[in-house]
């Protein structure tokens, strides 16, 4: 148990959870003494609505209380507080109502983004309170939580997969730090000398669990990559799924899941308690750098001069699976030269201080790219509450005329 005090922490990543005792927030946080975990319990799902409104939920059971509260809409309307216990039952309002015409305002508003913007923390946090250790990281029970400049250097690796195709085999995952690399092969050991630190692990199986446990020791706070979520994990999530493996890419074995956008458009949403997953392209895109394409080759022939290591390119598909059949010690060699492209682009420009600004400014998670809205509202709405007012939800409802937007 550690003693009571206040630790500086970097935000990592911010997570709800629907709890019978209200809603449970989590939050991981890079500090000097190591992965520290905030839980905050007993919360409740806020938002507002016109004093004058009124509505019928018929049916439907759901449990809230309203307040009345000192504040106005942006057009001088008095409102209520909606407070309930569970954030999918603020949703089942919010629905109800937009069938009856009644608008609610901030009720878009996730409850882990309205904990922190109405603190006034980005990134940088001050956590006062009683830590306990725990099994690889130190964890807080409603601590009191205030913004602070800190700036941690965060641990990173590279990580890249080969694969016989999008739903084939998975034949290798490598990834490199700066003073560490691994490759992990489905292949029974070999003889041959090589310079590549392979890890012969026989089998899919085995890659999966090896690559996890040395994960687990190596506990970096970011996990970076090319097209690092949409495929390297999403295709390891999949395959953990088939072979009835645990996707144990989180901090204390917490879920985790890769969400994909629906109808293939939008970028991939890494869910990985106590880890960032930062996609070179994404970043090289937010941060308006421009390529003839965004490919690996393309990006690292153009700012460092090299590419990838494999003989036909243009076969390259081809080429792998020869070289997992016939020569495995080769393909770990590519598959680690491209986790080390990763780091040197990073390293090359910028990436890691860009996305780590960008979140102290912005408020947004690091592994967020977009979101100029959410961005605007997470550093003003704590600002226009303080002048007593509140902002419509970002997307209105059709007869909603009381709406400056």
């Amino acid at each position: 148990m550690a003693p009571n005090a206040t630790t500086s922490g970097f935000l990592l990543t911010r997570q709800w959870r629907d709890r019978p005792s209200g809603i449970e927030l989590s939050f991981w946080f890079s500090t000097d003494a190591g992965p520290t975990r905030v839980v905050i319990d007993g919360n409740e799902a806020v938002c507002f609505i016109e004093r004058d409104a009124t509505f019928d939920l018929g049916s439907a059971r759901l449990s809230f209380e309203r307040r009345a509260l000192d504040l106005k809409t942006l057009t001088d309307k008095p409102v209520d507080g909606l407070y309930l216990k569970r954030q999918r039952d603020l949703r089942r309002l919010r629905d109800a109502l937009e069938k009856q015409g009644v608008a609610l305002y901030e009720s878009d508003i996730k409850p882990n983004d309205r904990y922190l913007m109405e603190r006034f923390i980005t990134s940088g946090c001050a956590i006062a309170g009683e830590g306990r250790h725990r099994d690889g990281f130190i964890e807080y029970r409603n601590p009191h939580l205030s913004r602070a400049d800190y700036r941690p250097k965060l641990r990173h690796i590279a990580i890249d997969i080969e694969t016989a195709g999008l739903d084939g085999a998975l034949y290798s995952i490598a990834a490199a730090s700066p003073d560490d690399a691994k490759v992990f092969m489905a292949a029974p050991a070999r003889a041959e000398h090589t310079d590549t630190p392979i890890v012969w692990c026989g089998n899919e199986v085995g890659v999966l669990d090896n690559f996890f446990d040395w994960l687990a020791k190596d506990d970096p706070d970011l996990l970076l990559g090319w097209n690092v979520a949409a495929f390297d994990l999403d295709f390891i999530e999949k395959k953990c799924l088939a072979l009835g493996r645990p996707f144990a890419i989180a901090r204390a074995l917490e879920g985790a899941t890769i969400l994909l956008p629906e109808g293939g458009r939008g970028t991939a949403v890494p869910r990985i308690p106590g880890r960032v997953a930062l996609d070179g392209i994404e970043l090289l895109r937010a941060g308006f750098w421009s390529f003839e394409s965004f490919e690996l080759e393309v990006v690292a022939r153009q700012l460092l001069g090299r590419g990838k290591a494999i003989k036909s390119p243009a076969h390259r598909v081809a080429e792998i699976n020869r070289m997992f059949r016939e020569d495995p010690a080769a393909l770990a060699a590519y598959n680690l030269e491209d986790c080390r492209l990763v780091l040197d682009i990073f390293a090359k420009a910028n990436l890691l201080e860009f996305a780590r600004e960008r979140a102290e400014v912005t408020g947004l998670p690091m592994d967020r790219y977009g979101g100029s809205v959410a961005a605007f509202d997470h550093l003003y709405l704590p600002r226009l509450h303080r002048a007593g007012r509140v902002a419509p939800d970002v997307r209105p409802i059709a007869n909603d005329t009381g709406s400056p937007y």
